[in-house]
């Protein structure tokens, strides 16, 4: 093969390897939109929902809907049987209650830093990879140092906020961060949640560079909760309610012991024999006579 030849080979194939690695980085097309199933909310965006590839920011004060917001979204992520992660800075979310909304929680990765200068990178490394479809980054309030007070959140640099845009971008993940309006993140686009009462809240559109700016929706609370089927109704009357005849399901609950796990259900005797029980007496058949005492 002549030097010309080769040259052209190299080329090709440097040019295929560029290829390769542009349709890596792109972000991945199946599921463009994660739509939370609020319509309200999702309507308020052009796309019909929070979009794949990009940093979202969710702003509002405590109890303002926020979390359960981004809850909804990590619940149809699950339902599109994709994996989310969560950067939990305050350490405040509580499991069960993230389950009771439909987050399956074996498909829930809960990182916790130790220290809040880690959590940016974290929630970087993790939308990075594009193994993630959403990737939930707290940086609300919490409690502040010495447990003294509420602190007023961690606040991105510019830096930062550009790490984490072109993280998303790059691995094709929607990257939701959660700010306080006293500390806000650097989202491209930002929905600002508020508490309307006892039973309401709003969501509008402050910051998008896709257009719906300055759209508002204000939509009962218990929307964002999904419904109980009535297959479910009996479970949540009260057991004078229930009618006559009908038992109770709920099997009987037992707590094992620490000794019954050191040493089996049995107790010691009997497990070792030789060891924790009586050892038999060797005396008869020494032919030794009796203890004199």
């Amino acid at each position: 093969m002549s030097a010309a030849a080769e040259d052209r080979t190299g080329a090709v194939v440097e040019q295929l390897r560029e290829r390769i690695r542009q349709l890596q980085a792109a972000p991945r097309s199946a599921l463009a939109t994660l739509r939370t199933g609020v319509e309200e909310v999702d309507a308020l965006l052009p796309s019909g929902g929070f979009p794949l590839g990009q940093a979202l920011e969710l702003c509002g004060e405590m109890a303002s809907g926020r979390t359960s917001l981004a809850l909804r979204a990590v619940a149809a992520a699950h339902q599109e049987r994709r994996l989310c992660a969560w950067v939990d800075g305050p350490k405040e979310l509580y499991p069960p209650a993230a389950a009771a909304m439909g987050v399956d929680l074996a498909r829930l990765l809960i990182v916790r830093p130790k220290l809040p200068a880690q959590l940016a990178w974290t929630a970087v490394q993790l939308a990075r990879s594009g193994a993630f479809a959403c990737v939930v980054l707290d940086l609300s309030q919490g409690l502040a140092a010495g447990g003294q007070g509420q602190a007023p959140g961690v606040r991105l640099s510019l830096a930062e906020g550009k790490k984490l845009a072109d993280a998303a971008f790059r691995g094709g993940s929607l990257l939701l961060l959660l700010s306080s309006p006293s500390a806000p993140a650097d989202g491209v686009t930002r929905l600002r949640t508020e508490s309307e009462g006892a039973d309401q809240l709003s969501v509008e559109v402050v910051r998008s560079r896709q257009g719906g700016l300055g759209t508002r929706a204000v939509l009962p609370l218990h929307a964002f909760y999904p419904a109980l089927g009535t297959e479910n109704a009996a479970a949540l009357r009260p057991a004078e309610e229930l009618p006559t005849g009908e038992e109770e399901l709920m099997p009987e609950f037992y707590r094992g012991r620490s000794w019954e796990r050191r040493n089996g259900v049995c107790g010691i005797q009997g497990q070792r024999p030789g060891r924790d029980a009586a050892m038999p007496s060797f005396r008869s058949r020494l032919g030794a006579g009796p203890v004199s005492r």
